[in-house]
């Protein structure tokens, strides 16, 4: 048994992973559900707003909303991500001892699912699972355009963030598996053009036009009426972000940004800890037959990272955008992937010891956090 272990360590690595999961879940169900809750408050009772359309979808099954929902709902997300990552994974890399490394890093990368169970509830999930959607249909029929687009749009309306975090992972998935995939046409480029307008006009409607039209009070005794136990006032402390301007979030992303920017070492640390992930990734890139897929392919990367440090500049949950943007980068690899390439790229090594200390401290870290780093 030891024998096996020494000399293959991953499977057990892939077991320490569980075991931190299963850890991070429950402290996380011991922890107030502040934001998660309310979003499942808020709806169109008072028009349209931003942030609602998860509230206005349990409204429609509930008119009181209890706690435990937001662990129930965020779990129950949590289950059918980690499912159909497991099934992306089988049918782009295969799941066998040679890939069991890059199963490793990717699935227990404290970015990934162990941030996901810490920031359990959140709407960050919810881009990252609709994209895994998009990467395991068939690409072939402008309907997959159509349908990319109504994924992104849902993601607006549950947050209009999402524009900026998940919305350019799904574009160039798009591009990568319908453009590059299935040729380029007048008609399909103009569809594609529109689609986006679409999603861009709605993410200033809600951004601009979607705060809140009544007074405060008259919101918060709303709220009150859907809550399960409406003594939990603490549980309502954050509905200030439905009135919140975007100036406002500017100025207070730099007042923190001083205190904050502090954990950025330590991110790059993290970062650095996957290096054999990145270095996969790197000969993937090279190994693509066709010189423009290569040229998309980083542009694309250019341009989801981009997004982030615009989102980096806005709004100061730090911890939760690098590891949503890790997240983006492990989702586009399997896009990568998916491009015809001019030879097989090699594996990350299972016998090097670098590789295998990495993967251990990679594996026994618990989450990133949602704002400041741990």
């Amino acid at each position: 048994m030891i024998a096996r272990i020494q000399q293959n360590p991953w499977r057990l690595l892939l077991a320490i992973n569980t075991a931190v999961i299963a850890g991070v879940f429950i402290h996380k169900i011991l922890l107030p559900p502040y934001v998660p809750y309310i979003h499942l408050l808020v709806d169109y009772h008072f028009g349209f707003i931003k942030r609602a359309l998860i509230g206005a979808v349990v409204a429609l099954f509930t008119t009181k909303v209890p706690v435990w929902l937001v662990f129930a709902l965020g779990g129950v997300t949590w289950l059918a991500t980690l499912a159909l990552f497991v099934q992306l994974f089988r049918r782009v890399f295969g799941l066998n001892d040679k890939t069991l490394p890059l199963f490793v890093f990717i699935a227990g990368s404290p970015f990934f699912l162990k941030n996901f169970m810490h920031t359990l509830g959140h709407f960050d999930i919810y881009g990252c699972v609709l994209a895994i959607v998009l990467l395991l249909i068939p690409a072939r029929s402008i309907l997959y355009v159509a349908l990319a687009a109504l994924f992104a749009i849902v993601l607006i309306l549950i947050h209009h963030i999402h524009l900026l975090m998940y919305v350019p992972t799904i574009i160039m998935i798009v591009v990568v598996r319908h453009y590059l995939g299935h040729g380029i046409t007048r008609a399909n480029v103009a569809f594609g053009l529109a689609a986006l307008l679409c999603v861009i006009v709605l993410f200033f409607a809600a951004q601009f036009l979607g705060t809140m039209p009544v007074p405060e009070t008259d919101f918060v005794a709303y709220l009150k009426g859907r809550m399960a136990d409406p003594a939990r006032t603490d549980l309502l402390q954050f509905s200030y972000i439905w009135y919140q301007p975007l100036a406002k979030e500017l100025a207070d992303t730099w007042g923190r940004m001083p205190h904050n920017i502090l954990g950025v070492p330590v991110f790059a640390l993290l970062i650095w800890l996957h290096m054999p992930l990145w270095r996969y990734f790197a000969r993937l890139i090279r190994a693509l037959a066709d010189e423009t897929h290569r040229r998309l392919v980083i542009a694309g990367i250019v341009g989801v990272s981009l997004a982030y440090v615009v989102m980096f500049a806005m709004v100061f949950d730090y911890s939760r955008w690098i590891s949503n943007w890790a997240v983006c980068m492990f989702l586009i690899l399997h896009a990568v992937k998916m491009l015809p390439a001019k030879q097989e790229t090699t594996p990350i090594p299972t016998e090097d010891r670098k590789t295998n200390v990495f993967g251990l401290i990679v594996t026994l870290i618990p989450r990133v956090g949602i704002v400041r780093p741990f």
